[in-house]
């Protein structure tokens, strides 16, 4: 149930950084909010495999959007690596 949980976060995660793309801008308190679960599912592995890298490199991406542009090529690859990662929990059981 916490694996599917956690993979709804990642969904919509990725979609925020699928609409940035397309020009949506979000207010600063939903990149914060999604950056800093990011950032702490990242450390439930402990960066100890790929997954908790991706959560923790889209959670920076996702502090960082608050501030400054992102290139787009970076954001369509942390959303494809993340929606795969939700992919992947939503698979399981």
């Amino acid at each position: 149930m916490l694996v599917k949980i956690l993979g709804a976060v990642d969904v919509i995660a990725s979609i925020i950084f699928l609409l940035t793309i397309l020009g949506v801008s979000f207010s600063t308190s939903i990149y914060l909010i999604f950056g800093i679960i990011l950032l702490a599912k990242s450390s439930l592995g402990m960066l100890m495999d790929f997954a908790s890298w991706v959560d923790f490199l889209g959670g920076i991406f996702l502090l960082l959007l608050i501030v400054m542009n992102i290139p787009t090529f970076m954001l369509i690859a942390m959303g494809i690596l993340i929606v795969q990662k939700a992919f992947f929990s939503f698979m399981g059981e």
